[in-house]
């Protein structure tokens, strides 16, 4: 990448048939329907794409589907996250050949008592970075249940040629962005959040450069970024509290089933389905789910009619 990514990123959701098979040309449609949606990136099985669900064949499937159909359109960011450093290297090595613009990963984790010193995580960074030349985000997630520091962090960002990139999403983001900002100077080229916005108008008031949602919303949270960043703060706080009760919903009540459901009902998709252990949504939660993206008039919910 010439530039440095800014803006919003959001992660594609994984789209399923009924019967729980992959379906492919939904992916397709998830892919253009985003970029219609006016995003700056792509970020491709990530958390909220149900990754954790997917065997490693059909990540590869829809790794290939999906560059190969963006074709350069959008910059793809590829999620590697594993345990093993050496599949992290394998994953991060593929998705460069395919020509993916960056790769995302989490520390490795697996459960207390499996959890590696900070010498383990700047050495499985290390590692990754070594076999490509395509920058690395670093996601820092609760999920995880590894504590990344900000020294650690800083000291990866200054030592560790492609990690540039930081999406921080644990309790107080704003914080903690802010403290790697003065810390780490020009090598945090990337500072971002994550948590599908909840906190993005404190985290760019830390420095924040752009933030990684779901897409289910990407075209009304975009301008927050732009407007505080083009310096008019009045526009971006209104516009914070436009989305912020659909931003809190999903946030809150529906997780990564959100962008599902509204991708479904505007035909993007054909199913909402969520392979188990995940359950489907209650009535409950879709009917307020569709109705505050309905006042939204969100691209997804026309995309396909």
């Amino acid at each position: 990448m010439k530039q440095p990514l800014t803006g919003i990123l959001p992660v594609a959701p994984t789209p399923f048939f009924d019967d729980g098979q992959v379906d492919e040309d939904g992916m397709k449609n998830v892919l253009d329907c985003m970029i219609d949606q006016g995003v700056d990136a792509i970020c491709l099985l990530a958390n909220y794409s149900e990754q954790f669900v997917l065997s490693d064949d059909e990540r590869a499937r829809l790794m290939r589907v999906s560059l190969e159909h963006v074709a350069g359109r959008k910059p793809i960011i590829v999620t590697i996250s594993h345990f093993s450093t050496a599949i992290a290297t394998q994953r991060a090595k593929a998705a460069e050949a395919l020509g993916a613009d960056m790769v995302m990963m989490m520390p490795p984790y697996h459960g207390v008592g499996l959890v590696p010193g900070p010498d383990g995580i700047y050495e499985h960074f290390q590692a990754v970075s070594d076999a490509i030349s395509i920058p690395i985000m670093v996601q820092d997630a609760p999920l995880s249940g590894v504590s990344l520091p900000v020294d650690l962090l800083v000291k990866m960002a200054r030592e560790i040629e492609n990690v540039s990139y930081f999406k921080i999403e644990v309790p107080f983001a704003a914080d903690k962005l802010a403290a790697l900002i003065e810390a780490g100077g020009e090598h945090m080229v990337g500072p971002f959040d994550g948590e599908e916005a909840v906190t993005l108008l404190a985290d760019l008031d830390a420095g924040a450069t752009g933030t990684m949602t779901s897409g289910l919303q990407p075209e009304k949270i975009r301008s927050i970024v732009t407007d505080f960043h083009a310096g008019d703060h009045d526009a971006a706080l209104a516009q914070w509290k436009v989305c912020l009760p659909l931003i809190n919903h999903e946030n809150r009540q529906c997780g990564l089933k959100a962008c599902k459901t509204v991708f479904k009902e505007g035909g993007v998709i054909k199913s909402d389905y969520v392979r188990h252990p995940l359950k489907p949504m209650s009535q409950r939660t879709k009917d307020r789910l569709l109705q505050l993206s309905k006042e939204l008039d969100l691209i997804a919910l026309r995309w396909g009619k």
